[in-house]
């Protein structure tokens, strides 16, 4: 191992970064909903959605984790030294924990916890992803995400 890859994972293992805050409304969650044609009454249909615990639309799970990219693309991150490409590698142990309503801001919390060089030339990392929703204690998601580099 390289002593910049070296320098690099024991600079950024354990570091955090926090996104901005984005607005998740009914307009993204319609354009969601007619993106993957699922339009569950709790999703689009404001009306029934009031009558369940939720008291209004909730945005789609599914659509929070894909939320998880622009709000990546926010932070600032470290370099990698000699990195040709980075390759989302997937997601481990995704939980939706709380719901989140139409109208409410949301921020993700990255944690990179773990580096590891698994050939000469691919890093591998793993980030905890916590999903917080404003004024709320709990997250909406948490999740690994696994990203490759190919160095």
């Amino acid at each position: 191992m390289s002593s910049a890859i070296e320098d690099f994972i024991r600079a950024n293992e354990g570091q955090s970064q926090l996104s901005d805050w984005m607005l998740v409304d009914q307009d993204l969650i319609d354009r969601f909903a007619d993106t993957t044609r699922d339009w569950m009454f709790m999703h689009v249909d404001a009306e029934k959605a009031a009558e369940t615990e939720f008291g209004g639309t909730i945005a789609h799970g599914f659509l929070l984790l894909s939320l998880l990219a622009p709000l990546r693309g926010e932070i600032e991150r470290p370099r990698v030294p000699g990195l040709r490409t980075g390759l989302n590698y997937g997601l481990d142990r995704v939980r939706f924990v709380s719901p989140v309503r139409s109208g409410s801001r949301i921020r993700a919390r990255f944690t990179i916890s773990e580096l590891s060089l698994e050939a000469p030339d691919k890093l591998r990392e793993v980030m905890d992803v916590t999903l917080e929703v404003e004024g709320s204690e709990r997250p909406a998601v948490v999740a690994r995400w696994l990203t490759m580099y190919l160095l």
